[in-house]
């Protein structure tokens, strides 16, 4: 790792509207270049947390962010999210290519910009895959740490194997004790391999089928799917979801059931009601208005009640520039850090 020194905080402080004065001077230093183990080893899974709860906390409003833009190319789909709050600016560059899985590649490629928000020079080069694998699991925790009782372990059933899933799994453990995991996957050999990893972190866990939602306190599902994982109706009254997989409006990986009983809760009502299928789909077959989203990350970060029906609770991610920008920050800040100590 090369890193430019900068007046630092603690990565959790990775206040986007705040500045750091020492850092904006850069004249013709270099970006500092930060590799996925770089990030990895720079901040944790508890303070990407703590760092997207700060900027919420700090009344960054995300109906405000821009969108997303999405391209379609003949190996898949370029997106480019840009955002920009106090001082601080970003864009993340990330490539979707279903095909490298037979290439043995990660299927999420890319890199992420910070730049100076006043002067819009480029403070630093992160990859792109690495930040989103760190921030995606922090926005699922940080809502499953508001919609769960604290306190309480939690019985958790985990769709998917693959880096998100093995995100997910620590990023839960940085906010709740785990009292079992059942981790249901496509790839048999990624399912067993994730279910060892949990019981390395001293969680019980087992490989299942779907119908173990009708056990679970809480269900996470990272996966590519396109249609439905489970049957809504078996999850309990009072379990939580939480859906990272999708951000296109004809796919998701909840039905219409779950839904139609849950109290949802998003990132922001605008991308949601864009671009999340598990959302648009049950609208479009009548069983929702658009009014059925209960509440927002951010209300629940500044302390709403929990709202809705008294069933499940669904808290819906598409993936907003804002997170990529609160924790490339984070990263940033905890760069400067190792450097000066």
């Amino acid at each position: 790792m090369t890193a430019v020194p900068v007046t630092a905080g603690t990565p959790a402080a990775a206040d986007t509207a705040a500045r750091p004065a020492g850092a904006r001077s850069r004249g013709d230093r270099a970006p500092v270049r930060l590799g996925a183990e770089d990030i990895g080893g720079l901040l944790t899974p508890a303070d990407a947390v703590e760092a997207l709860a700060a900027v919420l906390g700090q009344g960054l409003d995300p109906e405000s962010c821009p969108h997303r833009t999405s391209v379609d190319v003949p190996a898949g789909e370029l997106l480019l999210m840009p955002a920009a709050a106090g001082g601080y600016a970003g864009v993340k560059i990330a490539g979707v290519a279903p095909g490298n899985a037979a290439r043995g590649l990660p299927r999420i490629t890319g890199s992420y910009l910070l730049l100076d928000g006043t002067t819009l020079e480029p403070l630093a080069l992160m990859d792109g895959a690495a930040l989103t694998a760190l921030r995606t699991p922090a926005v699922s925790a940080l809502a499953v740490s508001r919609l769960t009782e604290p306190g309480r372990p939690l019985r958790t059933v985990l769709f998917g194997s693959g880096p998100q899933a093995h995100g997910h799994l620590e990023a839960l453990l940085a906010v709740r004790e785990l009292a079992e995991v059942v981790v249901v996957a496509r790839n048999a050999a990624g399912g067993a391999a994730l279910a060892a990893r949990a019981r390395a972190l001293g969680v019980p866990a087992t490989t299942g089928t779907p119908a173990d939602v009708a056990g679970a306190d809480l269900v996470v599902c990272c996966t590519t799917a396109r249609e439905p994982l489970f049957d809504g109706r078996l999850v309990p009254d009072g379990a939580t979801v939480v859906a990272v997989g999708s951000h296109e409006p004809d796919a998701r990986e909840t039905d219409t059931a779950l839904v139609r009983r849950a109290a949802v809760y998003v990132e922001s009502r605008t991308a949601a009601l864009r671009e999340a299928g598990d959302l648009l789909i049950p609208e479009a077959e009548g069983a929702i208005g658009p009014g059925h989203v209960a509440g927002t990350l951010a209300d629940l970060v500044r302390g709403l009640p929990y709202g809705g029906p008294a069933g499940p609770r669904l808290f819906k991610s598409v993936g907003m520039a804002w997170e990529d920008l609160a924790v490339a920050v984070a990263v940033y800040l905890a760069a400067g850090a190792s450097v000066e100590t």
